[in-house]
């Protein structure tokens, strides 16, 4: 007769991995939608310069021909309004030793869903409205420096201000850029910022990594100024019922409202440099 052998289960979840979010780093929440699913802000032109006629020839305005400015609007509507929901039974957290818990599996459902898929519309909506996106280009370590500073260029060329631009780098990028012999990365940075994600600084621009399953498959780095975009979570609302009608368990009911906007004028803000295989 053989010897039936003990199977033991441990109360410990094989917990998927998951990254943090990086988004606040690149966008603002300049904007408030509370009482409203949409917004408008004015975009209002300037007159151009004239040479002054201090002898008022011709009966006209010394100052030159008067000019009326344009005050134009764009809307920024909420689209996005997402939810999910699940139920777990009574006897399933027991006999499970409480790993099926809801509020570890709804802070689960936040961290490996919400989270990334906020992340992925709002990196996308950046690329896609990006104010300076050059042909891709095959990325290598000999040419990531060069492409790197010829985009903050851009950005100065359009004015962007010099402070707080961020780089977003895949880890296939990131590793040309520890190939690079020409880069020196300024790795002393503060406690903060790395908490923050930040894992150094090029060109005075503050570097962060985020997964590629996180951004579209031809990216190759993006450097933004957080004033371009604005990202808003109207709403976050998640709730646990504990035996509603018809279930004996609890309930998990989750919704999310929110968007991201590349404002107009700042789209220049942006540059996106898409990536070819080489």
């Amino acid at each position: 007769m053989g010897i039936e052998l003990v199977t033991k289960y441990l109360p410990y979840v094989d917990e998927v991995f998951t990254t943090e979010s990086k988004r606040t780093l690149l966008t603002n929440n300049d904007f408030s939608w509370n009482g409203a699913k949409s917004i408008k802000v004015y975009k209002v032109t300037t007159a151009k310069m004239n040479d002054y006629n201090r002898t008022g020839e011709n009966n006209g305005s010394r100052y030159g021909e008067v000019e009326t400015l344009d005050a134009t609007t764009e809307t920024m509507t909420l689209l996005k309004d997402r939810s999910f929901t699940f139920e777990i039974d009574k006897l399933d957290t027991n006999e499970t030793e409480g790993q099926l818990a809801s509020a570890s599996a709804l802070a689960r459902q936040i961290r490996e869903v919400c989270v990334p898929e906020i992340d992925t519309y709002v990196y996308n909506i950046m690329c896609t409205y990006a104010g300076n996106k050059p042909s891709a280009i095959a990325l290598t370590h000999e040419n990531i420096y060069d492409e790197i500073i010829k985009a903050n260029s851009v950005l100065d060329d359009n004015e962007v201000p010099e402070t707080n631009r961020v780089m977003l780098v895949t880890p296939q990028v990131y590793l040309l850029l520890k190939k690079c012999k020409d880069i020196t990365m300024e790795t002393n940075i503060g406690n903060e910022l790395r908490l923050k994600g930040v894992i150094g600084i090029i060109d005075g621009v503050t570097v962060i990594k985020v997964p590629a399953n996180r951004l579209p498959d031809d990216f190759g780095f993006m450097i933004a100024h957080p004033v371009a975009t604005v990202s808003p979570v109207k709403l976050e609302d998640y709730k646990i019922h504990n035996s509603p009608p018809g279930i004996s368990g609890d309930l998990v009911e989750g919704r999310i409202c929110y968007d991201a906007f590349v404002l107009d004028n700042k789209a220049k803000a942006i540059y996106y440099q898409a990536k070819t295989e080489e």
